[in-house]
Formats: C-alpha cells, structure tokens, sequence
C-alpha cells in the first residue's frame, strides 16, 4: 500500500507527464484531423493537457492496424506461454508505476487517488496478471463421435475487438475488456471515454513496453458520436464490448445491424437495490456498507446501491444510522488522504446530479446533503445526500442518478421487498442483509440481477462474472466467461481409416 501525505501526492501530480496523442500501430500520433480537446481536472477545472480528438479516420488507421497484426499471426498465433509472459511483464509494469496511473484517474476524472491507488490500479495488475495466467490453461474438446471420425472444437479468437470504455473507472474498465481480449489472442482498438482517457494511453506505452507486438493494442481517445460510433459501424471489427449508458449500449446494438452483424456485448445501466430486513443482526455493519454502496467513487458507479428498502420496524433506527455515516463523508480535495468522497467528473454530470436532486426536494424527505460542495472555491463536489420516504415509482427511485444520491423505501414483507427490487428496468445487481439463511437463499432466488452479494455490497472478483439482466445488458466481464465473447467456437472434422 502507498502511504503518502497530501502534500507528497500533490508534488507528485505537479511533475507529472500527459500523453495526449492516439497510440495507433505501436506509435503514438496526432489525430490525423489535428484537432484536439481538453482533459480538465474535475476538481479545480484546470487544464491537464491536449488530447488527440480521433475520428473514423483514425479508427480507421486503427482498425487496419489491428487487422494486420491478426492475420499475420504476431499475437493470435504467438504461443499461449508466451502471450502469458507478455501480459504478465504488463501487470508488473502497471505496478512499478502504480502512484503514476492512480494519479492519473484521479486528475482525470476526479476519484480519490487514495482509492485509485489502493484499488483500481492493483485491480488493474491483478487481473491483467489473472488473465495472463489463463491463457495457457483453456483446453479445447474433442467431441464424441464414431470410429473413423475425429472431431476437434477449439476456441479461437475473434481477429478486432472494439472496446468502448466508460469514465468512471478509466484504467479498470479498460483493463476488463482488453486484458481477456489480448490473452484470447485478439488485437484491441480501445476509444476511451472523452472524461478521461489519460491512464488508457499510459497503459498502451506500458503494454508496448512490455512486449505487445506493434499494431495488437490501439487508443483512439474521441467523442462518442464520432470515433465511438465509427468503431460500431466499421464493417472490420469483429466485436464491440461496451460499459455505459443504457441509451449508448442500444445505439451500438443498431450499429451492428447496420453494418456487418459484429458481435456487440453491453454492460449498461444499473439502479441496484439493497433489501435491509429486520432480522439482520449487525446493523451497524449493514449502515455501513450501505454508505459504502452508494458513496465509493461518489456514487458514479453502474452498480451503485441507489435503492435502500429497510423493514419499517428498523427503517428510523437505520436512516439515523446513515445520516450518521454520510455526514462523516463529506467530499474534499481527491489527493487528501484525509478526504472521504472526490469530485464528480464534469459539470454537466454534476448538473444532471443536481437536477435530481432538485425535483427530490418537491417529492421526498430530504434528511441529509442535497447541495453541492466546493473547494477553495472551485470544483465539481456534491455533498452525500440521502432522501428518506421515497415513493416506489418517483424518479429518485427509478431512473440511475449516477452520483451519491440514496433513495430510502420501506417495507412492510418479503414479498414486497422483493417485487420493488425487480421492479425496474434494470438488473445488474442486488445486496441482501439477513442472518435468516433460508431467506438470504430464497431472497438471493428471486431477485432478477446479475450479482446478488449477500450480507455485504457489489462483490466481485476476477473468478465470478460481473454483468446484468434486462436493460443493464448482457455483457459479461471477469472470469472465464468472459473469454467466450472475444472467441469463437470452430469445428474441425477429420476423416480417417480405420
């Protein structure tokens, strides 16, 4: 762990190097365009540097890039040990300059660098290096067929895989896609998103740097509706993998039709409910993950625990418990290791935010935060706000906020707890809080989601697979699984003499 003071991290952002341009072919370039914009520091609105602002000429450029590395074997046809060996040296390499890459999603977009550098970036190591591992251990089949037949099923990689990532986890949700992409043999052309492309640059030079042939691994930083839409409609890429916004996720669904039928894999939208029932018997425990479940990351998190149904015997008892628990998580500077919630990444999320908050105050019971915060005058800050007495269909409760914003229901029975869980255009996940074993099971059952964490919030890891139900998509990321979307299964059948 990084044990630095406020003004060490300070001194370290101060001296630190940006790079701006596309990572195309293994070359970093300008926009063949030359057009730039801005990376801004949600925190205080400075310029943090110029960034290539990539079109469907340099995912073009790109695309071709990735094409050429498939086809001739540099990387799909390299030895499975010896991909591993190559991501394994990346993994190491994102941990020899792990203060570098968490400094560089906090500026970016505003996260506390305490997390990014405790979390995300050896998250990111981590599952590089748990990808690495598998590469040489996924057999293929034989079939059972009769004498005189031989049938192979081998599990081979797609050729281009598009990745369009989101904003708020830059480095992990890049590394989700393309560390199971790369070890399954494909090339990756990543387009980050526009909040925050700095740390998907930095792990391109790394990912060279480590030994990923020239052309296998390209960032094309851009806006959505012009280097993201051209990656969906290019009749060259094999497959889109995509975390966002419900609305994104449906448009790269057209995009496929439009074009060349490509496989697309969304990981869209969430408004996760955590169901607190009265025979839970740490409640102090349960007030805190439910903070932890809606404020880590100031609330910008697609599973975030937005929805808190409590039984209504305990449901004052708690929100007591939670007001508590907030007003101790009053946002400040990202690099204080003091501060207990960062910025937001823009001012238009942060308006979004407010807005809601707003329409809240004319239909709930606000009982904590509901304004926004400043630093030394400046920044994208929004207190830790939590409206108790929420009705079921008002917006607080049905549309995803995507900041830290906790709408309290109660319940009366299991059985309603439940329907208003699933009652939602989404189903990413859930949290149970219960020492009634039978009812975490059968509560765990009934739930619609893609996870449901049982007595904690948002578990994952690189074993289990993290994705959703209905309008949050089907995409999956983490575990094995997630290989079976960046390969194709492909039959080989010989004939011979007995």
């Amino acid at each position: 762990m990084v044990d630095l003071s406020f003004s060490d991290w300070k001194s370290r952002a101060a001296g630190l190097s940006f790079r701006g341009q596309a990572f195309i072919d293994g070359k970093f370039v300008d926009a063949v365009s030359g057009r730039t914009f801005d990376s801004i520091n949600p925190a205080n609105g400075s310029v943090l540097t110029a960034v290539a602002e990539c079109d469907a000429e340099d995912v073009n450029l790109a695309v071709a890039a990735g094409r050429r590395a498939f086809e001739d074997g540099r990387w799909s046809r390299m030895a499975p040990g010896d991909r591993k060996a190559v991501l394994l040296k990346l993994a190491d390499l994102i941990r020899a300059n792990l203060t570098e890459m968490a400094l560089l999603d906090s500026l970016d977009m505003g996260k506390l660098v305490t997390d990014a550098v405790t979390v995300d970036a050896p998250g990111s190591a981590h599952f590089f290096q748990w990808y690495a591992e598998a590469t040489d251990k996924v057999y293929d089949e034989v079939a059972p067929t009769g004498p005189g037949d031989l049938a192979l099923v081998s599990r081979v990689p797609l050729g281009v895989v598009g990745a369009v990532t989101p904003w708020n986890f830059p480095l992990d949700m890049a590394t989700w896609k393309a560390a199971a992409a790369l070890a399954a043999g494909n090339s990756v052309v990543l387009k980050p998103a526009e909040q925050s492309p700095l740390s998907a640059l930095r792990l391109a030079e790394l990912a060279a740097e480590a030994g990923v042939p020239d052309g296998v691994f390209n960032v094309v930083p851009g806006f959505g509706h012009t280097a993201g839409q051209a990656l969906g409609l290019h009749m060259d890429v094999d497959c889109l993998a995509f975390t966002g916004s419900t609305g994104i996720g449906k448009k790269f669904m057209e995009y496929s039709g439009q074009s060349n039928l490509k496989q697309v894999w969304p990981e869209t939208g969430g408004k996760s409910p955590n169901l607190v029932f009265a025979d839970c018997e740490d409640l102090d425990t349960a007030a805190d993950m439910a903070a932890f479940g809606i404020f880590f990351n100031q609330g910008e998190v697609c599973s975030a625990n937005s929805r808190l149904y409590v039984e209504r015997s305990i449901k004052d008892a708690f929100v007591e418990k939670l007001i508590a628990r907030a007003e101790g998580m009053q946002p400040g500077d990202p690099l204080d290791p003091s501060s207990k919630m960062g910025a937001i990444v823009d001012e238009k999320q942060t308006q979004g935010i407010m807005k809601f908050v707003e329409a809240g105050n004319a239909s709930a019971n606000l009982v904590t935060g509901g304004a926004r915060h400043y630093v030394d005058g400046k920044g994208c800050f929004v207190q830790p706000t939590i409206f108790d007495d929420v009705s079921h269909d008002n917006p607080l409760a049905r549309d995803e906020i995507f900041g830290p914003v906790l709408s309290v229901i109660a319940f009366d029975s299991e059985d309603e707890a439940v329907h208003m869980a699933n009652d939602s255009i989404y189903g990413l996940a859930a949290s149970v809080w219960t020492d009634n074993l039978s009812r975490a099971c059968r509560v765990a059952d009934r739930l619609h989601v893609g996870t449901v964490s049982v007595n904690t919030v948002d578990a994952l890891s690189a074993q289990t697979p993290f994705g959703g139900m209905k309008q949050s998509g089907f995409g999956r990321d983490l575990s094995l699984h997630s290989l079976e979307k960046y390969t194709g299964l492909k039959t080989t059948w010989i004939k011979y003499k007995t």
